[in-house]
């Protein structure tokens, strides 16, 4: 999506962002301007006129499951980070079927990453109308 790609290089800020844009974070991400990572997806689909929940895990529960080999321009792309602790705990936004924009971690920046890279869990299209689902790791 292209209000994410416009984010590019904006600092990670744990907790930082939302519908609004750009934001002070929270506990490690108090001092630093920007986004984590549901926080861009978030801003991204709000200026969209979608709302999305707040968080990976939110955002992880609404909308359309994309089967893999069909995720397209704007679907949000989940990872589990964190094995002691059933995902998703990460969300990218698509922006092609190779490709995501996402704010990775304390220290980096918005940036580029692969969309399949460890921890891949699925993705889903959000929308308010869609029925509940829930990301599911495959495989």
């Amino acid at each position: 999506m292209t209000a994410a790609v416009e984010m590019l290089g904006v600092p990670y800020s744990w907790g930082g962002g939302g519908a609004d844009g750009p934001s002070f974070g929270k506990g490690r991400g108090a001092l630093t301007f920007g986004f984590d990572c549901s926080g861009l997806a978030q801003y991204a689909w709000a200026q969209a006129g979608v709302r999305i929940g707040r968080t990976a895990r939110e955002q992880g529960k609404k909308g359309w499951r994309v089967p893999e080999g069909q995720v397209r321009p704007g679907d949000l792309v989940f990872y589990d980070s964190d094995p002691a602790s059933p995902g998703p705990e990460h969300v990218g936004i698509a922006v092609d079927g190779e490709r995501i924009v996402h704010a990775p971690s304390t220290g980096g920046y918005v940036t580029f990453a692969p969309l399949i890279r460890r921890g891949y869990m699925g993705a889903v299209r959000p929308a308010e109308t869609a029925p509940a689902t829930s990301v599911v790791a495959t495989g």
